[in-house]
């Protein structure tokens, strides 16, 4: 069973989520170093297609974007890219997604990014009463209802999963 974590300091993440009125419960983990999704959501019980990764990417401009994706899905970036209307769209390096969000690569929240950025949101994941997603550190999710993607944070839904 997930074990709640005992309390945690504040995050741009947690900071902003509070600003912002919405209520969330905390999770801890032992972080491992390239684990994702799969070893958060193992070490807490909780299932891995609810566990939402936090992707930086940026088109050929250079310009950085936010992609949300269930844990246990890749992102499409061909297809990304056409819906948003670009030509192409890339992984940031681990240095330029610090660099654009403010947080380590692995503790890579949506909420309280250093610098503005769209948001995408694939749209399963809003068929989702609940979901998990890193709340601003390494080894630390907090549990929100996924219509807070649209409602305060305003991802825009697209169709990019592939299957792992």
């Amino acid at each position: 069973m997930a074990k709640h974590a005992k309390h945690e300091s504040a995050t741009p993440a947690t900071e902003w989520l509070k600003a912002h009125g919405v209520t969330f419960r905390e999770f801890s983990y032992d972080y491992v170093e390239h684990g994702g999704t799969h070893k958060a959501s193992e070490s807490l019980g909780l299932n891995e297609h609810a566990t939402i990764k936090t992707l930086i990417m940026e088109n050929e401009s250079a310009k950085p974007l936010v992609i949300l994706m269930h844990g246990d899905c890749e992102v499409s970036t061909k297809n990304l890219a056409r819906q948003i209307g670009c030509k192409s769209v890339t992984p940031c390096k681990p240095e330029q997604a610090q660099r654009n969000s403010g947080y380590m690569v692995g503790g890579t929240s949506p909420f309280g990014t250093r610098k503005k950025m769209p948001v995408y949101i694939q749209k399963t994941i809003l068929e989702l009463p609940e979901i998990f997603i890193n709340g601003g550190r390494r080894g630390y999710i907090v549990g929100i209802p996924s219509s807070v993607l649209t409602e305060k944070l305003g991802a825009v839904p697209v169709d990019v999963a592939l299957e792992q």
